[in-house]
């Protein structure tokens, strides 16, 4: 054998940067649920550069090989009032992006990391002995073993809601294909079905082309899924295109539906952009140079809102449907928000209307009835009422609260797992499934030369998965560590449901050792990945 290199299993939550060399620490086996997702690295040391295989030999028939490739940031992270739990602070190399290989790979000199991911299925119990083989001329020069036990039951999501907004516009600017062409629908279903793969459960839908992140005066690619006819002055709607998109998602595994926002972003001022067919002729109608409380857009809302309501309660999903208002709004945009938000809620009596905020006085004056707080100022909502949800955003930079930047630690990305369960929350959102523009959307960007659109968000903020050149999404570790956020909540829902909430509070807390919060919790990924093993061992027990 030609070439000599060595072998190393560590846990998915370790980042490996290019300035790290081999860690101290490995795993050498883990536990999992029956219908759990569970990812491990496989560290390959070489002294040359070779063409290899790599090979899992193991029972599971649902084995994903992935390289762990680097992304560059020239944003990691805000300078200035952000806490000190963050590996590195400077503009390089961040590793991110995971590429599926079909066994054939080039092993480099120095240290190589290969992401694996393991599916289990009914057809696999007990314990599973998974050897990772390296070759070289179909021989085996080097490998490892790691013992995987899969427990008999299931991880309980408890219809957890989560949305990660889901940007068909990108979509269409990057592949450079037409709206609601084939390739549109194509493509959208290939990135919603990984959406769904990794937890997501409810999609921004847009009705209307969503106000989000749009600089004023300027617009974003016509998505509105809504056909809008106007004749002398009466307004129509077709819901044709909306059927499609409902269909499509459904087919996915997506069950609820968050509705484009009916105001513009930050203060609820202006109508978004709304497209008609006038007299034959199809143009916008509404948009900047439209007031929120004018009378054409009210008369438009109240006229639009009976028709769209048939059709929603038409195909039973009012209890499935989310009213979004306007996003993130401030005290300083008090007025104009509730003068929108009594006029929705007269609209949508009975329906579920909900927006991201951080100051909890919209809630107590019952501006906004279901909140959607941030993961740094969600205590002052806790005590506020039921199904509550939380999100994150760039603005999420300190108090140690989750995040997903580039620059964190794996660990400040999965907690939020344990969090969600300790305090009941309902759902999740965040901005970026697929966020490919520059900040306010003013141009493209390649996600795969620049992570931070345009220096202006932290590198890992505005997007969760890379377009590859076939129409579907490449993943990133974000994307995995964050469901396995998820799928630590449900293993506590399936122990809760086996013994009780203090039993799996007590294992999380370590009987009082530490205070889960939002802020406060280990920085350690041994405390958590040992945590985890403790409550699918108590399933275990609690099985017989």
């Amino acid at each position: 054998m030609n070439n000599q290199i060595t072998l190393k299993v560590i846990s998915s939550l370790k980042k490996l940067y290019h300035s790290d060399g081999v860690p101290n620490d490995a795993i050498s086996q883990f536990s999992m649920l029956k219908n759990e997702k569970k990812s491990f690295q496989v560290i390959v040391e070489s002294k040359n550069e070779f063409d290899a295989e790599i090979f899992i030999n193991s029972n599971f028939t649902d084995t994903r090989i992935y390289t762990v490739e680097h992304i560059k940031s020239d944003f990691p992270m805000n300078k200035k009032g952000v806490d000190d739990y963050y590996r590195f602070s400077s503009d390089g190399y961040y590793p991110d992006l995971l590429l599926p290989i079909d066994n054939k790979v080039k092993i480099k000199k120095g240290i190589n990391v290969f992401w694996i991911e393991i599916n289990a299925d009914d057809k696999t119990n007990g314990n599973n002995i998974v050897e990772i083989c390296i070759k070289e001329n179909h021989e085996i020069i080097a490998n490892t073993t790691i013992n995987i036990e899969v427990i008999d039951c299931e991880l309980d999501f408890k219809d957890f809601i989560y949305t990660n907004w889901f940007h068909t516009d990108c979509l269409m600017s990057h592949y450079n294909f037409e709206v609601f062409s084939d390739e549109y629908w194509r493509v959208t279903e290939n990135f919603l079905k990984t959406a769904n793969e990794y937890g997501m459960t409810c999609v921004l839908t847009p009705i209307f082309t969503p106000p989000l992140d749009t600089e004023i005066g300027k617009e974003r690619p016509t998505v509105q899924l809504v056909d809008v006819s106007v004749d002398k002055g009466v307004f129509s709607f077709k819901f044709d295109k909306l059927t499609r998109w409902i269909e499509m998602s459904e087919r996915c595994g997506i069950k609820y539906f968050e509705m484009a926002h009916f105001y513009t972003q930050w203060g609820a001022r202006h109508a978004p952009k709304i497209m008609a067919t006038v007299n034959g002729e199809y143009k916008k109608i509404f948009g900047w140079e439209t007031n929120a409380s004018s009378k054409e857009y009210k008369n438009f809302l109240t006229t639009f809102s009976v028709e769209f309501k048939k059709y929603i309660e038409s195909k039973n999903l009012k209890d499935k449907v989310f009213i979004h208002i306007s996003d993130e709004p401030n005290f300083s945009m008090l007025i104009p928000y509730a003068k929108a938000s009594k006029f929705i809620h007269k609209l949508y009596k009975g329906y579920k209307i909900i927006d991201a905020l951080s100051d909890v006085w919209f809630y107590k004056l019952g501006i906004v009835s279901n909140p959607i707080p941030s993961n740094d100022h969600i205590h002052n909502f806790l005590d506020k009422g039921k199904d509550l949800w939380t999100y994150y955003c760039s603005a999420q930079n300190n108090k140690y609260v989750s995040n997903r930047f580039f620059c964190n630690d794996s660990i400040r990305t999965r907690v939020i797992g344990y969090q969600m369960y300790k305090y009941n929350i309902r759902g999740f959102l965040h901005w970026g499934y697929n966020f490919y523009y520059t900040q306010l959307s003013k141009s493209l960007i390649d996600p795969y030369k620049v992570s931070d659109a345009g220096g202006k968000f932290p590198s890992g903020d505005s997007y969760i998965v890379y377009p590859a050149q076939d129409g579907t999404p490449y993943h990133s570790i974000r994307l995995k560590v964050f469901f396995d956020a998820l799928q630590d909540m449900a293993a506590l829902n399936t122990l809760e449901k086996l013994t009780n909430k203090q039993e799996c509070l007590n294992i999380i807390e370590e009987n009082g050792k530490h205070s889960i919060t939002f802020s406060n919790y280990p920085h350690s990924d041994d405390w958590l990945l040992s945590t985890r093993e403790k409550v699918n061992q108590k399933i275990k027990e609690n099985l017989n």
